[in-house]
């Protein structure tokens, strides 16, 4: 089956990207930041192993930006908080397993991509850990149906992110892959 890697992303406008990192080293900076950590990001994912693809926001500047390669097919995350975010490019995605991934977190690699597909041979659901509670990768082999109440009451932002998330999931079979850390705030570019 063909594999599908999702990357969450927003346009690096200042004040509209990295908002928690903004307040601690200037709106400026943290577009900055966010445009080029994306840049190494998408440069060290991209393997045949798996299709890459941009899901945007906004959705029409997205879907026509210079910023991201232009080789790489595009999807509108369209509205809604990031778990309808997420759940609508997990549903919609060609047929065959799915990990959506952030592009905030600097210790993604080929390797921890295929190690997430890789545990979707033997469970129905990876997780990408976090140490902050939330989560860096979701992933669904989607041999049934995606719960209709995926990422429903889900806090994120929170301690509780990953284990709400994993509470939608009943009677899902979940692995959980490497820990890494995503950047949030100033502290964590450290």
């Amino acid at each position: 089956m063909n594999r599908t890697l999702v990357v969450m992303l927003k346009e690096p406008h200042p004040g509209r990207v990295k908002t928690r990192l903004g307040r601690d080293i200037g709106r400026i900076a943290s577009a900055w930041w966010f445009r080029h950590q994306t840049t190494r990001l998408l440069r060290r994912i991209e393997d045949p192993r798996w299709r890459t693809v941009l899901a945007v926001s906004p959705d029409a500047e997205g879907m026509t930006s210079r910023v991201w390669p232009a080789h790489l097919r595009r999807t509108p995350q369209g509205l809604g908080d990031l778990g309808d975010r997420m759940a609508r490019q997990l549903r919609s995605a060609p047929p065959g397993p799915v990990c959506v991934i952030g592009a905030d977190v600097p210790g993604i690699t080929r390797p921890r991509i295929a190690e997430a597909f890789a545990a979707l041979g033997a469970y129905d659901a990876v997780f990408g850990p976090a140490p902050d509670g939330g989560y860096w990768l979701i992933g669904l082999k989607r041999t049934r149906a995606i719960p209709p109440g995926l990422f429903d009451s889900v806090r994120w932002s929170s301690e509780h992110a990953l284990a709400d998330t994993q509470a939608t999931l009943p009677d899902y079979r979940i692995a959980h892959v490497a820990m890494l850390r995503d950047v949030d705030t100033g502290a964590d570019l450290k």
